[in-house]
């Protein structure tokens, strides 16, 4: 479980990436800047999404990350948080003067695992929305969707795979079909509940 000082700290460490890359200043005046984050957990290969929302409305502006273990946490958290303000090609570029009025949040991933079953059923029943994330691969795409999309569309389990297909740019039942491998994973939240600002675990 990741403790709550570490979730405060990879939060803060993603905005700071941003902002020092795009030569902005922290949207709290007297913040302190964070140094990168040092001990165990940000020296341990995780994977991690950084998702960045307009504020107060709440509309993604950019979310990009790796679902996979490929580099220590914190260099992982700085090079997603950048990606997701500068790559993500659903949005224009963030702005060093957009950065007041974003919130940045934080999912520390756990290693993706095979759903278990076979039949549409059987996948059905080894999912759980509010706890799973999913991955689907096939015929040559892939798509993620993270644990809280589920709980925050409304979807049931069924409606998540639809959806993790679609973002793959499967027909939405592809999962129901030979071929396709599904994937799940955990995630531990952590979300700025203004630009700059407190930082709190978020229940999924």
């Amino acid at each position: 479980m990741v403790a709550d000082e570490d979730g405060v700290a990879a939060v803060a460490w993603a905005r700071h990436s941003v902002a020092a890359a795009l030569g902005a200043r922290s949207a709290s005046a007297d913040r302190t800047v964070p140094a990168a984050p040092d001990g165990a957990l940000f020296a341990e290969p995780r994977g991690v999404f950084v998702t960045l929302k307009h504020h107060p409305s709440g509309e993604l502006r950019g979310c990009i990350g790796y679902p996979l273990p490929y580099f220590p946490l914190g260099r992982a958290i700085a090079q997603a948080a950048l990606a997701a303000a500068t790559e993500d090609p659903r949005f224009p570029r963030v702005r060093g003067t957009e950065l007041a009025h974003l919130t940045f949040e934080v999912s520390i991933l756990s290693v993706p695992v095979p759903v278990p079953g076979r039949t549409p059923a059987e996948i059905v029943a080894g999912i759980e929305v509010g706890r799973d994330g999913l991955i689907v691969e096939g015929h040559g795409t892939s798509g993620l969707l993270l644990p809280q999309v589920a709980p925050e569309q409304g979807w049931s389990v069924e409606q998540f795979l639809d959806g993790t297909c679609e973002k793959a740019g499967l027909p939405a039942d592809a999962w129901r079909r030979p071929g396709v491998r599904i994937r799940r994973f955990g995630a531990e939240v952590f979300a700025e509940r203004s630009p700059g600002g407190a930082v709190e675990r978020v229940p999924l």
